[in-house]
């Protein structure tokens, strides 16, 4: 059943204050394209700054541990009385940092985090206790915060990477930290920074709301596992742009809880591309809706957009834009995949299946390393819904023609689309 887009509402990003707000009375045509939000890359503030150097509070770069300094340096400016405070960093240091969590919340009623020198976390796995394995640097609780400054992140991961399950057959699969943790906080800005080489993600967004992440550069070897360049969970009202990323997994991974996610202008590569999920594992609900993801340059990546789902999973992933994306011989190009398995353990068929619907490609451009190019692999039982392609070309610099798969999938076209669902879906 063809799409019918005039009954297809999607978000329309306004961006006022800091405040995405969805208008239910715009609709899509084939012609439209939603609006993307206006944003500015901070304010400038007449209040006085009281600026706390953890220096003063015991940190020295001599390659011994750090955190404690780090941490009565954060106690005394998040409790600052002042309305702006800043914790910094000096420039041209490295501070070896032991697994650190700054809690809020504060009585500054801003805080700057200035990072203008080197983090580096450990190098032996030794160092982390079972409670830290989530973490490496955690922020908790805080509003309206500022991390920036153009320093960098060093998660150390190569002794992780060695010992994952992933690499190492023969170990049992154990969790691994995140380099940067942001868990409920609000207000939040996280800028002009390099995080490099994590233990497991690089930077997490969890439970978090009106976030602005941008101006970052974040990488790892191509064969790193589960090191996901930004990974959005719970969050509500993110804009992510003008990012360089190239990790060995996602370079940004949206999932359950996720809604109101703006993303832009981003390099992607190496990586597995950009990803909504994966959402339903272990019969478990999630729920992400209003994504509108454009103007990406995705190279060498083992997929381009993705939208992953276990069998078994309930809840939707529900109105989705992908459009002006540019693609260098990446391998699966377009992709809905509602039978999703990254287990040791073979999945068995279910019936249920989170729900996938109202996703829109538009503008998708370039080269695909494989013969199929799209490839929508979708439920018998909940089949995808009210999916539209329009003006894609994706082709390849190989002798095999550039082919799409299209199983249990309603979807519409207009404009150019190769290569077509037309007369080959619901197979």
């Amino acid at each position: 059943m063809a799409i019918q887009f005039l009954f297809f509402s999607f978000l329309v990003f306004l961006f006022n204050d800091g405040v995405f707000s969805f208008n239910p009375d715009l609709w899509l045509t084939p012609n439209s394209i939603p609006r993307a939000p206006l944003y500015d890359t901070g304010r400038q503030s007449s209040h006085e700054q009281i600026v706390f150097n953890v220096d003063h509070y015991g940190a020295k770069a001599d390659g011994i541990d750090n955190s404690e300094a780090f941490k009565r340096a954060w106690e005394a400016s998040c409790s600052s009385t002042s309305h702006s405070s800043v914790l910094l960093v000096p420039p041209h240091k490295t501070y070896l940092l032991k697994p650190l969590e700054l809690q809020g919340p504060c009585e500054a009623k801003n805080i700057t985090v200035m990072i203008k020198g080197n983090l580096k976390a450990p190098s032996e796995r030794a160092d982390w206790s079972r409670e830290d394995l989530n973490y490496w640097i955690k922020f908790k609780n805080v509003r309206h915060l500022t991390v920036k400054g153009g320093g960098e992140l060093d998660g150390s991961g190569q002794i992780w990477w060695q010992n994952s399950c992933k690499i190492n057959k023969s170990v049992p699969c154990l969790d691994a930290p995140t380099a940067l943790v942001f868990h409920r906080c609000e207000q939040l800005r996280v800028r002009d920074l390099t995080i490099r080489d994590s233990q497991k993600f690089h930077v997490v967004f969890s439970q978090c709301a009106n976030v602005k992440a941008f101006h970052l550069t974040i990488r790892a070897p191509q064969w790193s596992p589960n090191t996901d360049g930004i990974h959005v969970t719970g969050t509500q009202d993110i804009m992510i742009f003008n990012c360089l990323i190239g990790t060995g997994d996602d370079c940004i991974s949206i999932v359950k809880g996720s809604k109101n996610v703006y993303v832009k202008d981003i390099v992607c590569g190496p990586g597995h591309g950009i990803s909504i999920g994966s959402l339903g594992k272990k019969n478990s609900e999630a729920h992400v809706s209003n994504v509108l993801v454009e103007k990406v340059t995705l190279i060498g990546t083992t997929n381009g957009v993705r939208i992953k789902t276990w069998q078994g999973g309930y809840g939707y992933a529900e109105n989705i834009v992908f459009q002006d994306i540019f693609m260098t011989n990446v391998s699966n190009p377009i992709i809905i995949n509602q039978h999703y398995c990254d287990s040791r353990k073979p999945c068995y068929q279910q019936n249920a299946a989170v729900a996938v619907r109202g996703v829109r490609y538009k503008n998708i451009r370039g080269t695909s390393a494989t013969d199929i190019s799209v490839n929508f692999n979708c439920s018998s039982t909940v089949p995808c819904r009210d999916v539209a392609l329009q003006d894609i070309s994706l082709v390849t610099p190989h002798s095999f023609a550039s082919r799409s798969s299209c199983i249990n999938v309603h979807s519409a076209e207009a404009g150019t689309v190769f290569p077509s669902c037309n007369g080959i879906k619901n197979q």
